[in-house]
């Protein structure tokens, strides 16, 4: 099954979420449905179904303290003019939090992430942004670079199962850990 390690954002930004990802309507994106945008902390690909417990216990030992994160600034991957991912940026004790589950998985045989890691919310996805929209979406993206969407309390992160359908991804919650 496909899996990975998330702290879902709270119902009260959702709204937000769908009012930012609103602004963007008008380019032919695939958007992450606003109830289910969450920050990936590492994704672990095709797991054995048998190997969900072994996961489960390893990220049971991560120990770290509930934290307050500020989710704000809209960027995208790998950079404005060839944009791939449309993103919210999220500040907080994310990378400590990163590390603690990274270090938590080091016997399993996962493949490490080539890029740094960085907090943040995937609110779109984009396949094709013709040239004679890129100017529009530059202005657009520059004038939402500082949105501020509020305040969240970290105190859980999730092992999620992802089921890939024609009307977009399915989650399921495997396994929940409280920071403490």
């Amino acid at each position: 099954m496909r899996t990975f390690v998330a702290v879902d954002l709270p119902v009260e930004l959702h709204d937000k979420i769908a009012d930012i990802q609103s602004k963007f309507s008008d380019f032919k994106f695939k958007f992450v449905d606003s109830h289910i945008v969450h920050i990936t902390m590492k994704f672990l690909g095709d797991i054995p179904d048998d190997k969900i417990p072994d996961i489960s216990k390893a990220l049971d030992s991560v120990k770290c303290e509930p934290f307050e994160a500020h989710v704000k600034g809209l960027g995208v991957f790998p950079k404005p003019k060839f944009a791939k991912v449309l993103w919210l940026g999220c500040d907080g004790n994310f990378d400590k939090l990163y590390d603690l589950i990274n270090s938590s998985l080091s016997s399993f045989d996962f493949e490490h992430n080539i890029h740094r890691f960085s907090a943040h919310a995937t609110l779109a996805r984009v396949k094709y942004l013709p040239n004679k929209k890129k100017e529009e979406f530059l202005k657009l993206l520059e004038e939402l670079a500082d949105v501020d969407i509020g305040t969240m309390q970290v105190d859980a992160f999730k092992l999620k199962k992802s089921t890939l359908t024609p009307h977009g991804p399915v989650y399921e919650t495997l396994h929940e850990v409280s920071l403490k």
